[in-house]
């Protein structure tokens, strides 16, 4: 017998879906999302978290310090913090206290374009919240504090 010749009255076997990788799938679909609407700006999340930083700090900052708060290897800071530079986003200076050493600075335009970025992730996240129903918020919430 096969499956087109199972009675109707008989009920199909549950489907459980896999958590585990449905969760996977979401977090690369809200990725997938966030990087577009960070596309239309110019930027990526790479790009947007080292402007972050350098605007929050509000000074500029070694590439071995970004890299630590962006928990990055220093030779793939090297690399964004080129990219950024060829944008006209970020440039390098001179430590003034260690010769050795070579800091990145937001430009005007890293300045802008890191508010502009900022924006679009807000409208990304709002966007996000909205999409899940009000009473399942906080236990969504609770649900990935435990998985940390």
């Amino acid at each position: 017998m096969n499956r087109l010749d199972v009675a109707p009255d008989v009920p199909a076997p549950a489907v459980t879906p896999d958590v585990m990788f449905a969760l996977l799938g979401a977090a690369h679909a809200l990725e997938d999302r966030i990087e577009a609407h960070l596309a239309s700006v110019g930027l990526s999340m790479s790009k947007l978290g080292v402007l972050t930083q350098l605007v929050e700090a509000g000074r500029p900052l070694a590439l071995s310090e970004l890299a630590a708060r962006l928990s990055c290897v220093r030779s793939n800071m090297t690399q964004l913090v080129d990219r950024l530079e060829g944008d006209g986003l970020v440039r390098r200076v001179d430590d003034p206290n260690d010769r050795r050493s070579v800091l990145a600075m937001v430009t005007d335009l890293g300045e802008e374009r890191q508010g502009k970025g900022a924006r679009e992730l807000a409208n990304v996240r709002d966007a996000f919240v909205e999409s899940l129903p009000a009473g399942d918020r906080e236990a969504f919430s609770r649900i990935l504090a435990a998985l940390q």
